[in-house]
């Protein structure tokens, strides 16, 4: 992988991380469009480095209020802080099981499958329609709907179903307040993509062995600063209620990638 390969990879994983529109599945066509050819071990150690960087920018965008979180828990007292760290938990189980009991069957639909990436960022557009259309509130997550919501970033461990948008989405459609489900739900993804990476790195598939760090590093620096600007500005978005127009984005690739599968099958 060269290095303007990682620079558009690092930028494609630092916005579609947070902005509605599948991380993963564009992350899928970003590789067709480049043709990556890279081992498997070298595209696992690149992804990694990628979701580390965003994972990053989480912490940095949300510091205060992560800070806020610990201070209070650190109380040891049934407070607000510490019902959001039990909400949070709540939310992660869903996509724990899933991810143990289903890892290969989910491997295996990331495997340059054009035509599932397409239909499934239609299904993105539509939970945006639907969001986008919904009252404001000033309601926060409450426990059933942190297992509800964590329901939904289950499902969208599907290339091509957007995490966040899945996310902010269900939360919005369950009626609380805009802001607080963009929170939540960039809050609630920060400990399975660190738990992801120690899997990742635990398990020995990933191998340091000829690699560019050169890209690798540009790479990071290219999803970490993509990923501050999109995190700051996805909150703005969804409080604004501008969640249409990646609804009509996501129209467009998606029927753009099942025309192209269908062409070339």
């Amino acid at each position: 992988m060269d290095i303007i390969d990682a620079i558009i990879l690092g930028i494609i994983q630092g916005l579609t991380e947070f902005l509605p529109v599948s991380s993963s599945g564009h992350l899928e066509l970003g590789k067709a469009i480049l043709g990556d050819n890279s081992v498997p071990e070298e595209s696992l150690l690149f992804t990694v480095v990628l979701h580390f960087a965003t994972a990053l920018s989480t912490i940095v965008v949300f510091r205060k209020d992560i800070l806020e979180i610990i201070t209070g828990i650190l109380k040891f007292q049934w407070n607000d802080d510490m019902q959001f760290l039990a909400k949070i938990v709540i939310s992660m189980l869903p996509a724990v099981l899933v991810g143990v009991f289903f890892e290969e069957e989910l491997e295996a639909l990331f495997d340059g499958n054009i035509l599932l990436v397409g239909c499934m960022l239609i299904i993105t557009a539509v939970l945006l329609f639907l969001a986008d259309k919904a009252k404001d509130t000033n309601k926060k997550v409450n426990f059933s709907n942190a297992f509800v919501i964590g329901i939904s970033q289950a499902i969208a461990m599907l290339p091509g179903i957007s995490r966040s948008g899945a996310t902010i989405s269900t939360s919005v459609l369950l009626g609380n307040d805009k802001t607080k489900a963009a929170r939540f739900s960039f809050l609630m993804v920060v400990p399975l993509i660190f738990g992801k990476i120690a899997k990742d790195i635990l398990s020995g598939d990933i191998s340091t062995e000829s690699q560019n760090f050169t890209a690798l590093s540009i790479g990071f620096v290219a999803a970490f600063i993509a990923g501050l600007f999109a995190c700051t500005w996805m909150i703005s978005l969804v409080k604004k209620s501008k969640l249409s127009y990646f609804a009509i984005y996501c129209v467009i690739v998606g029927i753009i990638a099942i025309i192209v599968s269908t062409l070339n099958t």
